[in-house]
């Protein structure tokens, strides 16, 4: 049997900020993982998760004259690249760009890209008798440099020289075009992840999926002294049923109930925990201070001060998640 033996029990006291990095693909090109975690939710301290992809403009139409698009100014987010902004967006002012045509085949199909300097390029596919969906094939779009998004596709059937029609142009998100919003996605701040709602398409060199960046805080942590009767955020389980004429059906749902502890403190506006009440914050639970396994709990903090006469003032904390405690091995 387990005893409660040395145990501690830590507060998100400050933060630590982490600049922007690329995520690790974990192989499926749907989770990917940062290098700090868990990640800080308090106001004015949370990640901010930025998948690299158009977020404004970039409308492409027929430019004038032979072989020409016109490219509507746009904005990007790009992190890290060497022409974003602090906030990773890369504004692209408005250009004309040029368009290659097939020399020795019929069919190339060219993507239109802003790259890591932030200009517009025009990046041509292999040529081929026919159109491919295949990047790299004959007839097919060409890879994307890792350190560039794809805007649009020009798909041009001939190789005589002549303008560019609207319908040659090819903006469908997923398909031709990239996103930084598309495919959405959730969080897993405890961990430090991110899950698309699909897999991102491995459309850039070597087969890779565009990056996805982040940057933000991790919490500095510090023990509540004086303090009992830790209580997890838990998933609790009931069954309901429905009287039929031949039995019962029956159904099962789930309730996310509070964290909780009691806290023996100042109880006034000197106390670094009261300061801290009505805030998002992490917890970390040792069951034994000298042993790896732990948890994280984050959610908002909540208290409740009783001042008995002649005795300790203590508070009753809650702490409202909206995800159940996770559990580390260490």
């Amino acid at each position: 049997m387990a005893i409660t033996d040395n145990p501690k029990l830590e507060y998100e006291s400050g933060q630590s900020f982490n600049d922007w990095e690329h995520l690790s693909d974990m192989g499926d090109a749907t989770v990917f993982e940062a290098t700090f975690a868990p990640w800080s939710g308090r106001a004015g301290f949370e990640a901010e998760v930025r998948p690299w992809g158009l977020a404004t403009g970039g409308q492409i139409r027929a430019g004038n004259g032979n072989d020409s698009v016109t490219v509507a100014a746009l904005t990007a987010y790009m992190p890290t690249a060497d022409g974003a902004a602090s906030d990773g967006l890369v504004h692209v002012a408005s250009a004309d760009v040029a368009i290659e045509r097939a020399s020795t085949e019929t069919h190339v199909i060219t993507s239109i890209t802003v790259d890591n300097s932030g200009a517009l390029v025009a990046l041509a596919g292999t040529e081929g008798a026919s159109f491919s969906e295949q990047r790299g094939e004959p007839g097919g779009p060409a890879f994307i440099p890792v350190d560039s998004i794809e805007v649009g596709q020009v798909r041009l059937a001939s190789g005589s020289a002549a303008p560019v029609n609207d319908t040659d142009i090819y903006q469908v998100v997923g398909n031709h075009q990239e996103r930084y919003d598309s495919p959405v996605w959730q969080t897993g701040p405890a961990s430090g992840e991110v899950h698309f709602a699909a897999e991102l398409p491995r459309i850039h060199t070597g087969s890779l999926p565009k990056r996805v960046s982040v940057r933000g805080y991790t919490p500095i942590f510090a023990e509540i002294p004086r303090a009992s009767n830790w209580v997890p955020a838990e998933t609790s389980h009931s069954t309901n049923s429905t009287q039929i004429y031949n039995g019962t059906l029956g159904s099962v749902s789930q309730t996310l109930g509070q964290a909780s502890f009691t806290y023996y403190g100042e109880g006034d506006a000197t106390d670094p925990l009261v300061r801290l009440k009505n805030n998002r914050l992490w917890f970390r639970w040792y069951q034994n201070r000298h042993r790896a396994p732990f948890s994280l709990t984050q959610g908002i903090l909540g208290i409740g001060r009783t001042y008995p006469a002649g005795d300790h003032v203590n508070i009753s904390c809650t702490v409202s998640a909206e995800q159940a405690t996770v559990d580390f091995e260490g």
